[in-house]
C-alpha cells in the first residue's frame, strides 16, 4: 500500500479505510474548483504532464529512500498499461472534451459511470460484486444526473466520445492495477505516474507550445500546486490504497460524491447558489453510500425482519 497508509495493525485498517474515503471524498471534490483556477493561465495537456511527472519524481525519491528497487521490466510494462491509461488517456480524453466544447453538465453525469464500469470488469473477473452495491452505483449515478442537471449538456460528436471514454479508460486502468504484477506501492505510484506524465508530455508538446508556462498567473501556479501536492501525492494515493484494500463498488464511489462536494465547495469559496436539484440528489446519493458501506448488514437486517413477519406467530 502506499507510504502514507503503511498501517500494519489490523486494529487501525478501519481508520485507514476512513481516511482514505475522506480524502478521496473531499480532496477529489475540491480538485474540480482548483482545475478551474489552474486552467485560467496554464495550458491543459502541460498543466497535467508537468503534474503527474513531477508527483512521479517525488514518489521515485520516497520508495528509493525506502529501499525499494527500481521496477524489473516486467513491472515496468504493467505500470505503463496502469499509467497509460489512468494518467495519459483518461486525464487527456477529459482536457480534449473540454476542448471541443463538452458541457459541464454532461462531463459530470458521465463520470459517474465510472464504478459502473469498474464493478462490471471485477465481476467479468472473477470477483462477486453483491446486488445492493450495483443498487448503491445506480442510485449514486441517478443522483449525479440530478445534481448535473444545472449544468450545460451540450456537446460535440468527437467531445461525447472523448468524454464517454475518460471513465471507460480510468475504470480499465483502475481494475488492472488490481490484477497485474506491480511494484510496491510507492514505486507503483511513481512508475504510472511518470510514464503516464511523458506520454502526456509528448502530446502536450505537439499541441500546446511549452513557452506558455511563462504566462501563468501566480494564482494559476498555486491552484497546481494544491492539484499536485493534495489531489495527486495524497488524495491518488488514498485511491490506489482503497482498490488493492475494499471494494471495486466501494473505491469507486468518489465519482457520484465529488460532484457533491465540488458543489458545496463553489457555494463556500465562488458564491454559487443551491438549486432545487441539489436537496433532491444529496438524499440519494445518502443512500447510495449506505448500500455500497453497509448493503451486507441491511440485507441481513431486512431478511430477518420479513421472517419475523412471516412467522406464524406474527401472522396470526
Amino acid at each position: 500500500m502506499p507510504f502514507i497508509f503503511n498501517m500494519q495493525a489490523a486494529n487501525r485498517r478501519g481508520v485507514a479505510l476512513a481516511g482514505a474515503l475522506l480524502l478521496v471524498y473531499v480532496v477529489w471534490g475540491t480538485t474540480y474548483f482548483a482545475m478551474g483556477i489552474a486552467l485560467e493561465t496554464m495550458p491543459p495537456l502541460l498543466m497535467n504532464a508537468v503534474r503527474f511527472l513531477c508527483a512521479g519524481g517525488v514518489m521515485l525519491l520516497v520508495a528509493l529512500a525506502q529501499g525499494h528497487a527500481l521496477p524489473t521490466r516486467v513491472q515496468w510494462r504493467n505500470s505503463a498499461v496502469v499509467g497509460g491509461l489512468m494518467v495519459f488517456l483518461a486525464m487527456n480524453c477529459i482536457g480534449f472534451a473540454q476542448k471541443l466544447g463538452i458541457g459541464s453538465g454532461l462531463m459530470a453525469t458521465v463520470v459517474t459511470t465510472m464504478p459502473m464500469w469498474l464493478a462490471l470488469w471485477t465481476h467479468w473477473g472473477g470477483e462477486k460484486v453483491p446486488t445492493t452495491s450495483w443498487a448503491g452505483l445506480a442510485l449514486g449515478v441517478v443522483g449525479a444526473l440530478l445534481l448535473a442537471l444545472e449544468g450545460d449538456f451540450s456537446a460535440s460528436g468527437w467531445g461525447a466520445l472523448l468524454a464517454f471514454g475518460a471513465p471507460l479508460c480510468w475504470s480499465i486502468g483502475s481494475y488492472a492495477s488490481r490484477r497485474l504484477s506491480l511494484p510496491p506501492p510507492a514505486m507503483a505510484s511513481a512508475a504510472q505516474w511518470l510514464v503516464g506524465g511523458a506520454m502526456g508530455l509528448v502530446v502536450a508538446l505537439w499541441f500546446e507550445p511549452v513557452q506558455q508556462l511563462a504566462h501563468v498567473s501566480t494564482r494559476s501556479w498555486l491552484a497546481w500546486g494544491y492539484l499536485l501536492v493534495l489531489g495527486t501525492l495524497v488524495a491518488l494515493n488514498a485511491y490506489l490504497w482503497l482498490l488493492q484494500n475494499t471494494s471495486a463498488a466501494l473505491a469507486g464511489s468518489y465519482s457520484f460524491v465529488n460532484p457533491a462536494v465540488a458543489l458545496l465547495a463553489g457555494v463556500a469559496l465562488g458564491g454559487e447558489r443551491l438549486t432545487g436539484w441539489v436537496f433532491a440528489a444529496l438524499p440519494l446519493m445518502g443512500a447510495a453510500l449506505a448500500l455500497i458501506l453497509y448493503g451486507a448488514a441491511l440485507a441481513g437486517l431486512w431478511a430477518r425482519l420479513r421472517g419475523r413477519l412471516q412467522s406464524p406467530g406474527v401472522m396470526g
